[in-house]
């Protein structure tokens, strides 16, 4: 299975948020829409990626002015990407590596959408259930040998 399967079964929907928007805004964006990331864009170009991980870094450290902060100076800048052409098992090894729940995946400067680990969890258990009801019909439908010989 390759990325860009998955990335066909999910959707492309893209989650953005601008640069200077303040971390509050970001914050209520994300619950909003209940999700864990979004992709901050400028100019029609990713420049960052903004997780809860960032939020939640942010709110220790600022304290009770966290939501004032801007998202481009807490967002994770130059975030690992991943191709569309790219093999499933190498998106896991590499979101494993990276330690990141959410991928940007790029074709050249194409924001092609964004997987989170979640996404790729369901759509291995979904290639699995697939084959495993592919086998269990190849088995059934097995031809009965010639018992005579």
């Amino acid at each position: 299975m390759q990325v860009h399967e998955i990335l066909r079964i999910k959707g492309t929907v893209l989650y953005t948020v601008a640069p200077q928007q303040t971390l509050g805004n970001a914050v209520v964006t994300m619950t909003d829409l209940d999700v864990g990331s979004l992709v901050v864009m400028e100019n029609g170009r990713m420049v960052g990626l903004l997780s809860f991980r960032e939020v939640l870094r942010s709110v220790r450290a600022a304290g009770g002015d966290w939501q004032l902060l801007s998202v481009a100076s807490v967002m994770q800048r130059d975030p690992a990407t991943a191709h569309p052409d790219m093999e499933v098992d190498e998106l896991r090894r590499l979101m494993l590596e990276n330690r990141c729940r959410y991928l940007p995946i790029m074709e050249g400067d194409t924001l092609m959408g964004v997987l989170s680990f979640h996404d790729v969890a369901r759509a291995m258990l979904e290639e699995q259930s697939f084959e495993n009801r592919m086998l269990k019909s190849y088995i059934r439908d097995w031809p009965m040998e010639d018992m005579s010989g």
